[in-house]
């Protein structure tokens, strides 16, 4: 591999050591240096490791980067784990986290209401599984939570940031929501994601 600089050396021994997703501000306080000087470093680092085919390499996560390990030598991984845990995303789960990922922050309730049924246990595998967390609470009576997608969501479906996430067609939209309106007899009352912010337009 070819040589690392002080800065790029610091960098990989912060992510290796941590495991987990560094903000890139603490990486700037780490170093001393400015953003834009992080970045760069970042950047050459992620060139070296592509180009001499490391078995790891540094992904982004919104404001965060993290090093892991390639999805290619996953099967060489599960050799050595004593139990490798899989979790199997079911249909029900799929679409239970679609909704979420493009309708966050949402009550267990709205989910219910595109999804025609109750979602309790989806919602909760979802949250067991680390892809979904409770965000917050809607102010209305009840207080019921409302529910957002993870980091660990962006980093299983490969994404910087929920802003990634594939645009629906607004008329594809429009349809959809006509059918499932159809089998359940509800009016959902709310218009295109895409319509309101001017997209696809």
């Amino acid at each position: 591999m070819a040589k690392l600089s002080k800065a790029e050396a610091s960098i990989e021994a912060i992510l290796f050591a941590l495991g987990a997703s560094v903000e890139i501000r603490q990486l700037c306080a780490a170093l001393e240096m400015q953003e834009s000087e992080v970045i760069q470093n970042l950047d050459s680092l992620k060139e070296k490791y592509e180009k001499d085919n490391r078995g790891i390499q540094i992904i982004d996560l919104g404001d965060c980067v993290q090093m892991c390990t390639r999805t290619e030598y996953y099967e060489q991984l599960i050799k050595v784990c004593k139990t490798p845990k899989k979790q199997v995303l079911t249909d029900a789960l799929l679409e239970t986290l679609s909704i979420i990922a493009y309708k966050q922050p949402i009550t267990k309730a709205e989910i219910e209401k595109i999804r025609g049924v109750s979602s309790d246990y989806m919602v909760s595998r979802l949250v067991e599984f680390g892809l979904v967390y409770e965000a917050g609470k809607l102010d209305a009576p009840g207080r019921p939570a409302q529910f957002a997608t993870t980091e660990e969501f962006l980093r299983r479906f490969g994404m910087e940031s929920k802003e990634s996430l594939p645009r629906i067609n607004s008329d594809l939209e429009a349809e959809i929501v006509h059918e499932v309106e159809e089998e359940t007899g509800w009016k959902f009352g709310f218009e295109s994601e895409i319509n309101k912010t001017g997209e696809d337009k």
